[in-house]
């Protein structure tokens, strides 16, 4: 059975790192699939995420690392994947993860939205999280793999 993980991983941190692998351990193959948002401004380009996310999870034998843009049910079915993989950290991701399951299902009843609650160590971790103590200096090497807190580094320090 094959897997989507979709989102926008600017930047990948440990949490979604957790959800890949446990994931990978489900699945016969996960996408972690990288979303193509031409509306948003991220800290890095697509092909940057996608060298991260890669780098990150290049011990793990079945996830594939992909960017796609539109639907992510229409990239899922393109891919042949029955299931789209999301990450839960707290009631808030709930109520939004829900409706966006229940939409999906209205667009292809063919793909189930399956929900990994997060590791207990990263509840509080977001990307935006990661960005905002960046941002302001402190440390991310306990939030974020060691490349990619030396790129979040090297794009505050030019700012």
């Amino acid at each position: 059975m094959i897997a989507i993980y979709p989102g926008s991983f600017d930047p990948v941190t440990f949490g979604h790192i957790d959800i890949i692998e446990r994931g990978s351990h489900l699945f016969e193959w996960v996408i972690v699939a990288v979303l193509r948002n031409p509306s948003k401004t991220p800290l890095f380009t697509v092909e940057q995420r996608l060298i991260q996310i890669r780098q990150s999870i290049s011990h793990l034998d079945n996830v594939e690392v992909a960017s796609f843009e539109g639907l992510t049910v229409d990239y899922a079915k393109l891919r042949k994947a029955q299931v789209l993989l999301r990450g839960l950290r707290v009631l808030s991701d709930f109520e939004m993860e829900l409706q966006m399951a229940h939409t999906n299902k209205t667009l292809s009843d063919t793909i189930e939205t399956v929900f990994l609650a997060t590791s207990n160590e990263y509840s509080f971790l977001s990307s935006s999280v990661v960005k905002e103590i960046a941002k302001f200096g402190g440390s991310v090497d306990h939030l974020v793999p060691n490349h990619v807190a030396i790129d979040i580094n090297r794009c505050y320090a030019r700012n």
